[in-house]
């Protein structure tokens, strides 16, 4: 919630005792009297009589110390301190609002831009699907999607810059932020057809002896296949570095390259009789895909309704 400077005076320790005996309703009518600049309007909006709105008026400006509105040329007209409150008071209501009784999301009608960070990978795994869902059931809402770090996209989810990410986080995250595991990967190999033996398969010799194709948005970062290379003293001959995964299946066919990648990311290539699909010739341990948020968002009613999107799509790869 975003006080300005003016307004955190209210919320002193001077102040506390007097908080803490405030009605809700006294806040609720506060808003329309400011709104409407009128005890009559105000009453009738509110459903109460004219001297209960002006005790409650009393009450406010006793509160605030502070008269709110003054009679001017026959009409009330709001104090300097009034003007300030206008903006927090509807941001605090709205909050409260939304803590009662969270709003309803219609994706139908809703017209709201999505700021969402996911690598190359997430995006060719889900995005299409992402897309075509929300075009369908929910034509006005917007996506800006961007491309980071694992380290950059926790940073963002925490400083507010996003409000979703996909990737593969580190077990442990901020406190403040929600994590949901779309689902466990594993890894596989693509060569062409022509250079595997009729098994279908390469030991792990043949697969050392081999050029491979290794995919990292930063040269020289060690990635989870070279991981458990150097645990068993071993080497592989890195032919081509990539920065996405998109291009890299289409590179194989043709050449005598390995590359050992996501599985879910060679779905495209399985009906191509050029390419083959190959268990790696050693274990590499999996890793779980997952979508991360910030806490804040945890209730927002269209953002869990973009959650439980991603998550059936997710089911569904």
């Amino acid at each position: 919630m975003n006080f300005n400077v003016n307004y955190k005076k209210y919320f002193s320790i001077k102040n506390m005792n007097k908080l803490r005996n405030i009605d809700l309703n006294l806040l609720v009518t506060l808003h329309v009297l400011l709104a409407e600049k009128h005890i009559t309007r105000t009453a009738n909006r509110l459903h109460k009589s004219q001297p209960a709105i002006s005790h409650a008026l009393a009450n406010l400006r006793n509160l605030f110390d502070d008269p709110l509105l003054i009679r001017r040329a026959g009409k009330l007209e709001l104090t300097t301190r009034a003007q300030e409150l206008l903006i927090p008071l509807r941001e605090i209501l709205g909050q409260v609002s939304t803590l009662i009784e969270p709003p309803l999301f219609d994706p139908t009608q809703a017209n709201r831009t999505f700021r969402l960070s996911m690598s190359d990978y997430g995006a060719r795994i889900l995005l299409p699907s992402l897309i075509r869902t929300c075009h369908s059931i929910a034509p006005k809402v917007k996506f800006n999607i961007n491309q980071a770090s694992r380290e950059a996209m926790l940073l963002d989810i925490v400083d507010s810059e996003i409000d979703l990410a996909l990737g593969v986080f580190p077990q442990k995250i901020p406190e403040n932020v929600c994590s949901h595991t779309l689902f466990t990967e594993s890894f596989s190999c693509l060569a062409d057809a022509s250079t595997i033996p009729d098994n279908g398969y390469l030991d792990k010799n043949s697969w050392l002896a081999r050029p491979h194709v290794s995919v990292a948005m930063q040269a020289g970062i060690e990635d989870d296949i070279d991981r458990v290379l150097l645990k068993e003293g071993l080497h592989r001959e890195i032919s081509v570095q990539l920065p996405h995964w998109g291009i890299a299946n289409d590179i194989i066919s043709g050449t005598n390259l390995i590359l050992t990648v996501a599985h879910r990311s060679l779905i495209n290539t399985k009906n191509d009789t050029n390419l083959r699909i190959f268990s790696p010739p050693f274990d590499i341990a999996p890793f779980n895909f997952k979508m991360i948020w910030h806490k804040r968002q945890e209730i927002d009613a269209a953002h869990c309704w973009l959650r439980q999107t991603i998550m059936n799509i997710s089911d569904n790869h």
